[in-house]
């Protein structure tokens, strides 16, 4: 499903995309080499910060499934590839595919992102089962075993594989579960929550405004509040 950006994104697209990318990687760092306490308030704090730039990274490779990371064939795949290998070893060209037919086929028996039975965990495990395979679970096993030759086993679990799986909560509540549980009677199958441009970008980039998304496929993330602006005028 080639989409059109609905307005020039070069050279901000590819500035968005790898900022999240490289503050992924820098608080990562840091957060590796925190001194790891439960009493200390910065563990929960650092949870919560890389737990969103997880997010961050897998909304790049979202749009760079759109193209609209930049009109630079190569550079908006390539971004898009870097994201989803630094989200868990997820590849790129197996999302990219799933995610077309999602909109080609929205909250129907196609939809690899849709479950029928509208429950949160049964749905949750079937959007999971859509996008894992025994090759992440393998590549996860030996980064951890290496890495923690050097870095502290706790930071290696705490701050670089619980947010990962915070993540996927995060993504698939706010930008599946919540858009397309229940009827909608509309072209997209997908409701929005209420306009709030601070939470919708604190809670998922902005996809809470999932019918907009649907409806502009080519607009990127940063760009879907104007969408959600222009809808509710």
């Amino acid at each position: 499903m080639p989409t059109t950006p609905t307005r020039i994104i070069d050279p901000k697209g590819m500035i968005i995309g790898w900022s999240i990318i490289v503050l992924w990687w820098a608080s990562l760092l840091v957060l590796l080499n925190l001194d790891f306490s439960w009493t200390n308030p910065l563990v929960y704090l650092g949870v919560l910060i890389q737990t969103h730039l997880y997010t961050g990274l897998f909304i790049t490779a979202h749009d760079a499934m759109h193209g609209v990371v930049s009109s630079h064939k190569k550079a908006n795949h390539l971004t898009g590839w870097i994201a989803a290998i630094l989200f868990s070893y997820n590849f790129y060209w197996r999302l990219f595919p799933k995610h077309h037919e999602h909109h080609r086929h929205v909250a129907t028996e196609q939809d690899p992102d849709y479950h029928p039975s509208g429950r949160f965990l049964i749905w949750y495990l079937s959007f999971i089962k859509q996008y894992l395979n025994i090759w992440q679970f393998l590549l996860m096993a030996v980064t951890f075993n290496i890495l923690k030759l050097w870095l502290p086993t706790e930071n290696l679990i705490v701050f670089w594989m619980l947010p990962a799986i915070l993540s996927t909560l995060q993504l698939f509540y706010f930008g599946t579960y919540l858009p397309h549980r229940g009827e909608r009677e509309n072209a997209h199958h997908s409701r929005s929550q209420p306009k709030n441009h601070l939470w919708a970008f604190m809670s998922c980039y902005f996809f809470g405004y999932h019918y907009e998304h649907h409806d502009s496929p080519g607009t990127p993330w940063w760009r879907l509040w104007r969408v959600k602006e222009k809808q509710t005028a």
